[in-house]
């Protein structure tokens, strides 16, 4: 029976389109006949992430807000021969997502709590599975100016734990990937003036920015076999920047 794993960004996803991923063939790797529907995937670290899942072996479900979009990273994922299939939602659409509001803390933590809540009974149904949650540094070392942000990933971390205690006896693990400067089109802002790059890069141990596929090995870990003893628990993916609150 194959496992669920759940990967929570910002919006929920489609079940259907999970099932239709999972009755392909079995692949090999270290994620092989797994699910992962991975959401705010098309670009950055969504996307390197699900292409890493799905290069270990899992059947990956694509999401994000816009058709375009999920069209254009299935195309790219299929191309490369990886089981993969695509579903729109955007969470700030109330036919998306009922409840919701565009705001900051109702995307980055509510909506991860509600589609948590949502697709457990088909993770029980696989016999277990995995949820990482993706916060960021923003939640350790707060970015000047953005006051909600770094707040509603402050929260990730606590929702992380608790929805870690709450799912263990359903054989549901949950972690927590906090990301620091990875190079993006979202955090572009920070790292294309070359100046800002090089005073931002004295600031870390690894003197580098990250790229997407930093993050990606991470969660590939977290979502396997070899992390079946870890849960609760934040991975911090930043080069070496101080991540204690």
């Amino acid at each position: 029976m194959r496992k669920a794993v759940l990967l929570p960004a910002s919006c929920a996803g489609a079940w259907r389109s999970v099932r239709m991923a999972s009755s392909g063939m079995a692949l090999r790797g270290p994620l092989a006949n797994k699910v992962a529907l991975v959401t705010a995937s098309t670009d950055g670290i969504g996307f390197a992430i699900a292409r890493r899942l799905a290069r270990d072996g899992a059947h990956v479900v694509i999401s994000s807000r816009k058709q375009q979009n999920v069209d254009r990273a299935v195309a790219v994922l299929q191309e490369e021969g990886l089981s993969v299939a695509g579903t729109v939602c955007h969470v700030g659409k109330t036919e998306d997502r009922k409840r919701l509001v565009a705001t900051i803390l109702d995307v980055n933590v509510k909506a991860t709590a509600l589609m948590t809540k949502a697709v457990v009974p088909e993770m029980e149904k696989r016999g277990g599975g995995s949820v990482v949650i993706v916060a960021s540094m923003g939640a350790y070392l707060p970015f000047p100016g953005l006051g909600p942000y770094n707040v509603s990933k402050t929260a990730l971390l606590g929702l992380t734990k608790n929805l870690a205690r709450e799912l263990d006896q359903r054989n549901i693990r949950v972690n927590c990937l906090a990301p620091g400067l990875i190079k993006t089109s979202f955090s572009q802002v920070l790292w294309m003036d070359k100046a800002r790059e090089k005073n931002i890069k004295e600031t870390l141990h690894i003197r580098r920015i990250g790229k997407p596929d930093d993050c990606a090995g991470i969660v590939s870990f977290l979502c396997s076999e070899d992390a079946s003893y870890i849960t609760g628990e934040t991975v911090v993916v930043s080069g070496g920047a101080p991540s204690r609150l």
